[in-house]
């Protein structure tokens, strides 16, 4: 079976442990691969911040990241949720890049999960004048954005 056949199964399945009967399309992109979830009561997942939603991507990811061979990863999403959320955290990190050059001083953004920083990490990229670095020991990591040396 093709590997995202057997993500799209994987994932229906575990909805349906959770009680959740949901639509599951799985799409190739540039980026990665997109899980998308669809259906009544795909609201469920979004609850409490999208905890469900972050941890079924985080279970996505262990059960499945090996099997990839480039350094694309899954992206779990349910009712358009996270591609609106990454638009704002894009344009947060944006606000954050002008208050650096403003400035001149280093500014930080998180905690945030391995998610949010490589988003965060890739807008600071497309700036050849900044450089951005995690720092933490653990899941959730501060994003250090400065003047490029």
């Amino acid at each position: 079976m093709e590997l995202n056949e057997r993500v799209r199964t994987f994932t229906s399945d575990t909805l349906g442990s959770m009680g959740l009967n949901l639509d599951v399309a799985v799409n190739d992109t540039a980026d990665g691969i997109r899980v998308e979830i669809s259906g009544e009561g795909g609201e469920a997942l979004l609850r409490r911040r999208a905890e469900a939603l972050d941890a079924l991507q985080v279970i996505v990811n262990t059960a499945f990241r090996r099997e990839l061979t480039d350094d694309r990863s899954f992206t779990v999403d349910c009712l358009d949720y996270r591609k609106g959320k990454d638009e704002e955290l894009r344009q947060m990190t944006r606000f954050t890049m002008d208050r650096v050059k403003t400035n001149r001083a280093q500014q930080e953004m998180g905690p945030l999960n391995p998610y949010a920083r490589r988003i965060v990490h890739i807008t600071v990229a497309e700036d050849a004048a900044l450089a951005s670095e995690s720092i933490g020991d653990a899941f959730l990591k501060t994003v250090i954005i400065s003047l490029r040396r």
